[in-house]
């Protein structure tokens, strides 16, 4: 389980560095809390990888 200090009675920003730092594990619960096929599995792969390569793409059109 994550720690997080409290500094200077910031509890707000304690708060949104502990969910940070859950992200990862949060996603992982709720990705294993239904069964999902293989098939399934890569069609959501295939989706994020096109998204990923999107947002790539735009990127690199913007900077030149």
């Amino acid at each position: 389980m994550p720690k997080v200090r409290v500094r200077n009675n910031n509890v707000e920003a304690a708060l949104r560095v502990f969910k940070k730092k859950c992200a990862d594990t949060l996603w992982e619960v709720r990705q294993r809390e239904f069964y999902t096929t293989p098939s399934e599995k890569r069609r959501i792969a295939k989706k994020a990888a096109i998204g990923r390569n999107k947002r790539k793409n735009n990127d690199t059109a913007r900077r030149y």
